[in-house]
């Protein structure tokens, strides 16, 4: 695909916006990003992708003996952050990485995505395209700067200030998205205190994932600014919804989206009934990857609005798959459990995969539910055909495992040091003392 910057196009941005310092940014396997940063002289050394960088000091990536990698920016993500200093901006680029000898690594994120992208254009597609919701919580920072548990408002769904003190610090968000060419639709308070959600456009699966990472960045760093800590943690609170990140999800054929068909039922095609009967397949083993950490489980419970069934459904919110209104080019289907936690090249890569392979074996959709499942008991869901997804990132990790499906997506790198990773943290949380253990049983026993 052509870049819509060129070399000669960046150096003129730098010098009209006086940028002194270049980010390299990356994404590691836990989705944490990562940078090297570079004085704006070794640029042309890194736009001819020579700048090296120790991957055995990177979560997921090498061992120390094999640990030079490689780092190419990505020219299309070329962007000067607007909140730097005035006397020496900051500019970066995403980046691939490569092997010393110029061949993708196959631990990098967002190169499985596109390898699993690839599949998917040799099936007869030609985009992937991805719409986003992630919610997340703003704490004030304390005294030394750190977050505390005290939120900084009360408000609720879409309440307005003085209620919604986040309101500024929101808006300040916006209006720096804005700046750095991001499409914002919408942005609101969420349905508990402290809890906000921006959206913006959806876009093909590279940029999507690439724009999550960026959002992330750009809602912790301005937050700061106003004395707040912006998390993401999916369930930061007890008793309160947790922060999800719905992932709606259509695919493309010759401009034409696929999953239309003005004459199907429900205006649906039979490409997105056999997409959603592959998501539906592999929902519990995927799980380990879109919801990946220990605490992604406390919000998968019932009553906090959070999917924690196998189901799909036209208009019911409670099924983990939704299908919205909209429809011609915007026909979608939106799967609700991911949480904002995920690593978005991997989560995008496991749910492309999954409908790919409901359409390649033709799969059928189940029945849709549409009841609310909340007030069904487990007879009831299981006369439906619901299942439960899990209910611990260790039953999640081994359903994961059994999946060569899901498997596959991840590519054998991935996969064996994500294993790896997430039964370490298990292992770390089973055995760690909670203070809900202390408060129940210290006076008892």
């Amino acid at each position: 695909m052509a870049s819509k910057f060129t070399r000669e196009q960046i150096w003129e941005k730098i010098k009209e916006e006086n940028v002194k310092f270049i980010r390299l940014q990356f994404t590691d396997l836990l989705g944490v990003i990562k940078n090297v940063e570079i004085p704006v002289s070794q640029l042309n050394k890194a736009l001819d992708n020579q700048m090296m960088f120790d991957g055995s000091s990177i979560e997921g990536f090498v061992r120390i003996e094999e640990s030079d990698m490689k780092l190419h920016p990505d020219l299309n993500t070329f962007v000067v952050f607007p909140w730097t200093s005035e006397k020496g901006k900051v500019a970066r680029f995403i980046c691939d990485i490569y092997k010393p000898d110029g061949t993708p690594f196959e631990g990098c994120p967002r190169y499985n995505l596109k390898r699993n992208l690839k599949t998917m254009e040799e099936m007869g597609f030609s985009a992937f395209n991805l719409g986003t919701e992630p919610e997340f919580f703003l704490f004030k920072l304390d005294e030394k700067g750190e977050p505390s548990m005290e939120l900084n408002d009360k408000g609720g769904y879409f309440d307005l200030a003085p209620t919604d003190l986040g309101e500024n610090c929101r808006r300040d968000i916006v209006l720096e998205l804005e700046e750095m060419g991001f499409e914002i639709e919408a942005s609101h308070h969420e349905v508990a205190p402290g809890q906000h959600e921006i959206d913006f456009k959806y876009s093909d699966a590279v940029k999507h994932c690439d724009d999550i990472q960026t959002f992330k960045l750009v809602v912790k760093t301005i937050a700061r600014k106003h004395g707040l800590h912006a998390t993401f943690m999916p369930k930061p609170l007890f008793g309160v919804n947790g922060s999800g990140m719905h992932v709606n999800m259509s695919l493309f054929q010759n401009g034409n989206n696929a999953f239309y068909d003005e004459n199907g039922e429900q205006q649906l095609s039979s490409l997105a009934y056999n997409f959603i009967a592959g998501v539906v397949k592999h929902a519990t083993n995927f799980t380990a990857v879109t919801n990946p950490t220990v605490n992604s489980y406390k919000r998968l419970v019932p009553g906090y609005e959070a999917p924690c069934y196998v189901a799909w459904s036209g208009q019911n919110r409670s099924p983990l798959i939704r299908i919205p209104s909209s429809r011609g080019l915007s026909t979608r289907i939106e799967v609700r459990s991911v949480d904002p936690a995920a690593n978005p090249y991997l989560a995008m890569a496991v749910l492309l995969a999954a409908g790919l392979d409901g359409i390649d074996n033709n799969l059928e959709a189940p029945t849709p539910v549409d009841r609310n499942i909340y007030v069904m008991d487990k007879e009831e869901r299981e006369a439906h055909g619901v299942q439960d997804l899990p209910s611990t990132l260790a039953e999640a990790l081994q359903l994961l495992k059994k999946d060569d499906k899901m498997v596959e997506a991840l590519g054998e790198h991935l996969y064996e040091h994500f294993i790896e990773s997430k039964e370490i943290e298990w292992d770390m949380f089973r055995t760690q003392v909670h203070p809900w253990e202390r408060e129940q049983y210290m006076s008892i026993y």
